[in-house]
């Protein structure tokens, strides 16, 4: 069963369209965007199964320089 998930990330002063172009290039990132608002970045995600969608969140995207936090909201329908 695949799943995708809405990441929304919180980055360092500055650091948001340099955070986005790189968490862009993480495998299963299929869309990151540098946006105004609560959130800094938003990213759509894909993964196999939900452990493969937490490690690739915690894993990869957690580990972008300039991230501090993110908020992951899986797709339902």
């Amino acid at each position: 069963m695949s799943v995708s998930a809405f990441v929304f990330i919180e980055c360092a002063m500055g650091r948001a369209k340099a955070a986005a172009r790189e968490i862009a290039r993480v495998p299963g990132v299929k869309l990151a965007h540098a946006v105004t608002g609560s959130y800094d970045v938003i990213a759509f995600v894909e993964a196999a199964d939900l452990e493969a969608l937490g490690t690739t969140v915690v894993s990869k995207v957690q580990a972008v320089s300039g991230v501090h936090r993110t908020t992951t909201n899986v797709v339902v329908e």
